[in-house]
């Protein structure tokens, strides 16, 4: 198989840029590196199309592999034909490798293997033959043995049938039809173990579906209700149809002595050996695309969040919300450093008394820090907590906001060893406060401390593969830290691992060598890190940032690679280096007339040119400016309080395959189902029109107290 020329087709791309690719991620080059620095060479591909090349690419070369594998083992039992070995090589799945390798795989001890030891295969191929002019019971006799425990004549024609069993299933062609009209044809059915028993699973109950019309999230959803033996979950195939088409396959004459025992030996082969592996392939195969689903959701839900622009410059006091063992907080300055730490009792089991301390405890915090913002934790006694904060904005003369902050993987991170790291001498709570404030101040910086996968923007994540999924996640995270890219004298040792090139290992070099040797002032310092050589060096460096360096450059995107073309440029133009510290430069697009002259003058690219033009104008400029920001508030809502018809402003959480969950800044976020996003056009996925951090406005539909359910609206909103 020409793997480069598949991936061609299959990314819609041209064959060449394929192969620049290619050449690029096996020559060590990471997808981040590849998408921002060398465009030329692969003519603009994205990190999304990179990575799904690298995907497929893994795939295509473990399934070249496997043919190679495949192919050897058979030839070593000399039975290679030339068909089959062109079966084999085109084959673009590793399903139907397999199936044509079934007949010749090294076998446990089955029974067709145990007739074939007490010599029945002859009698196996006389049946099968079906040329036979005497009774099969006739020519059974000559193979009753007592030594191979062959008894009578049925027990020889029984091995006899077992072995024709096996053989019928190992057909590859048989196997590949009956797959595919399963998945036309066939019906995912589920029933209860217990009717009677009450459990989120209700739906499924008796529940059926066809297999090729079966959503993502019902198939992950009845996965986890057989796992957890509510559910008896199985595939109803078309049984009629496929006896019959192998019927027509393997009983070519009306022989009356050997077409019952072929028809026999063909139902056999079905229920035993061919439908159970069939249903296990189809349902692994129905888990593992609904996986990749769920994961890709995931990731966007992910990356959103991730990109979320950070509120700069304020002094926020974090708040982690609890019941008996107090709210714990923590007040946190414009550069993420920790102030202060306390605990204060506002929130049940609780007194007047306690209410005022409280109360008394934040006036002071706020007079002596100038605290502007709180973040408050979205958990436990969240809603109780913003109830004493409303009441205490009111009683104060300073301008005070909140926002109510997604705490998910907060307790995970102040658990962990790097939170014991970075706070020594704190509790669990104060480090989930103090992470609870950054989170607004720098989201991607805060986040990138806690697994993914403990962030929790997803559905079914702990039912999938986890290998999968963290690496998915990890992609995401690498390309957000790199779109950002990271303030090298600030930065933590996980944020810097994230970066192209750099391991955990060398991001801790970075930060010894920092507080070592003082602040970095040029990029150039990276190459005295321990590890650190020149291959990571050319990965890492455009994405690492020196604010106030020795040359202006270190402070921008613009790639050392890059910088003599940078400064020949500025030069033809009037402009020094000072001026892009100045931030001097604005409109400086405006000033080039023809880039392709101007590109072929310097001896760089064109698309680099526009790049390098497009930094220097805006310096380092952060892609999150241009998210939503948070909705700051400074008065609660209850649920009780929510009536029909209500418009409200919110933010999306989280988005799933059937919807999208929305804050609306009551305790319960509410549901806009994928029939209410839009009334503008039919959309296949909630994500193809919103995405995780969007502000909104919803109409309340309905509100169920008892159950704790909130159904909104998107349409018919007039804006």
């Amino acid at each position: 198989m020409d793997i480069n020329q598949k991936l061609t087709e299959e990314l819609g791309v041209k064959k060449w840029q394929v192969e620049a690719a290619v050449k690029l991620i096996d020559e060590g080059n990471t997808i981040p590196f590849i998408s921002r620095y060398r465009k030329e060479v692969t003519g603009s591909l994205n990190d999304e199309q990179l990575r799904q090349l690298f995907e497929r690419l893994t795939y295509l070369r473990n399934l070249e592999e496997k043919k190679e594998q495949v192919l050897s083992s058979i030839e070593e039992q000399g039975k290679l034909t030339e068909e089959l070995r062109n079966q084999i090589l085109a084959a673009e799945t590793l399903v139907v490798v397999d199936d044509l390798y079934r007949p010749y795989r090294p076998k446990r001890r089955t029974r067709a293997t145990i007739a074939k030891e007490k010599g029945l295969e002859p009698l196996a191929a006389l049946i099968t033959l079906q040329k036979t002019t005497m009774p099969v019971e006739e020519a059974a006799k000559a193979y009753i043995s007592e030594e191979k425990d062959v008894k009578t004549v049925e027990d020889a024609i029984a091995g006899a049938r077992d072995i024709i069993a096996e053989y019928i299933s190992d057909e590859a062609d048989y196997r590949i039809y009956i797959r595919d009209l399963t998945i036309k044809q066939g019906k995912l059915v589920s029933v209860a173990k217990d009717p009677e028993a009450q459990s989120v699973y209700e739906m499924y109950y008796e529940f059926e579906e066809p297999v090729n019309k079966l959503a993502g999230h019902r198939v992950l959803a009845l996965n986890r209700g057989e796992k957890e033996k509510v559910l008896t979950v199985k595939i109803e195939a078309p049984e009629e149809k496929i006896i019959q088409y192998l019927e027509k396959k393997v009983v070519h004459t009306e022989n009356s002595d050997t077409a019952p025992i072929l028809k026999e030996a063909i139902e056999d082969s079905y229920k035993r050996l061919i439908a159970p592996a069939i249903e296990r392939e189809i349902r692994s195969d129905l888990t593992e695309k609904a996986e990749d689903g769920a994961i890709t959701v995931f990731g966007k839900n992910l990356e959103q969040l991730l990109m979320q622009p950070p509120i700069v410059g304020q002094t926020v006091l974090g708040w982690d919300p609890a019941f008996r063992t107090g709210c714990k907080l923590a007040v946190v300055d414009s550069t993420g450093k920790v102030l202060d730490t306390t605990v204060i009792y506002p929130t049940a089991p609780t007194t007047p008394q306690k209410i005022a301390a409280a109360k008394e405890t934040l006036k002071k915090l706020i007079k002596k820090y100038n605290i502007t913002l709180f973040s408050v934790g979205n958990g436990t006694a969240s809603r109780e907590s913003e109830q004493i904060i409303v009441e205490l904005f009111k009683e104060i003369s300073e301008k005070v906001q909140y926002i109510i902050t997604n705490e998910a993987g907060a307790s995970v991170y102040s658990a962990s060893k790097l939170a014991t790291e970075e706070f020594p001498n704190f509790d669990v709570g104060q480090r989930s406060a103090a992470s609870i404030a950054r989170r607004l101040q720098d989201p991607l910086a805060e986040l990138v401390k806690i697994d993914p996968k403990s962030i929790g923007v997803g559905q079914y994540q702990h039912d999938m593969n986890q290998k999968k999924l963290s690496e998915a996640l990890s992609g995401v995270v690498e390309d957000c830290v790199n779109k950002v890219g990271v303030d090298l004298n600030t930065a933590s040792a996980p944020l810097l691992s994230y970066i192209s090139g750099i391991s955990s290992a060398i991001a801790k070099n970075i930060v010894a060598y920092r507080e070592e040797n003082g602040s970095f002032t040029s990029r150039k310092q990276l190459l005295k890190v321990a590890k650190l050589g020149p291959k990571a060096f050319e990965q890492c460096a455009g994405f690492m940032r020196i604010q106030g360096g020795k040359n202006p450059l270190d402070g921008t995107s613009v790639h050392p690679e890059s910088y003599e073309a940078a400064e020949k440029f500025l030069e033809k133009l009037g402009y020094t280096l000072q001026d892009v510290a100045d931030r001097k430069l604005t409109g400086l697009a405006k000033s080039v007339k023809d880039y392709k002259k101007l590109a072929a003058e310097l001896e760089i690219g064109e698309i680099t040119l526009r790049d390098i033009v497009k930094e220097l104008e805006k310096p380092a400029r952060d892609p999150r400016d241009e998210m939503p920001k948070p909705i700051l508030r400074t008065d609660v809502l209850e649920m009780k309080d929510l009536t029909e018809g209500m418009i409200l402003k919110g933010t999306v959480r989280n988005v799933i395959d059937f919807g999208v969950f929305v804050d609306i800044g009551v305790h319960q976020d509410g549901l806009v189902h994928i029939s209410q996003i839009t009334d503008k056009k039919f959309i296949k996925h909630p994500l193809e029109a919103v995405s995780v951090g969007d502000i909104v406005d919803v109409k309340v539909m309905s509100v169920d107290l008892k159950k704790k359910r909130i159904q909104l609206t998107m349409k018919g909103i007039d804006k």
